[in-house]
């Protein structure tokens, strides 16, 4: 019986967080991004509010690691944006559920990647040939 329970309420949490990111997708981007206003079209990095940035509280580990993806963009001038986003967007407290945090292939990174044409060419390549958007995604961003 306790197996059940657990299983259940793992579930449960799972759908929870499911439900969190996809209202936060839609929130970001005005929809679903396969369905609303923007489906087929490249996800991109929020703009900051008008008046400042709003912060998102993060746990530890994932500030790491949104600081830590930023070493796998392709020039000086995009990693120093990465890196600046990251700080002025994203603040150390407690875990957030909402922010999108994947790893494949060793490859650790949380939110909206900028992806250069070359890496969205290749994500649609990766799709194409099998792999989740959400892998492609990750390993066209750091070995592209």
């Amino acid at each position: 019986m306790r197996k059940i329970v657990a299983v259940a309420l793992l579930a449960a949490m799972t759908m929870l967080g499911t439900v969190a990111a996809v209202a936060s997708v839609a929130t970001e981007t005005g929809g679903h991004p396969r369905t609303g206003q923007w489906a087929g079209s490249a996800p991109q990095a929020p703009a900051p509010p008008k008046g400042g940035v709003k912060r998102q509280e993060v746990s530890q580990e994932q500030y790491d690691i949104l600081i830590g993806q930023c070493r796998y963009a392709k020039t000086k001038e995009v990693r120093q944006r990465c890196l600046t986003q990251a700080r002025e967007q994203y603040r150390v407290g407690a875990f957030n559920p909402a922010l999108d945090c994947r790893t494949y292939s060793g490859v650790s990174v949380c939110g909206v990647l900028e992806l250069s044409a070359p890496q969205r060419a290749c994500v649609e390549e990766s799709v194409g040939g099998g792999l989740t958007r959400r892998r492609a995604e990750v390993e066209c961003y750091a070995f592209r």
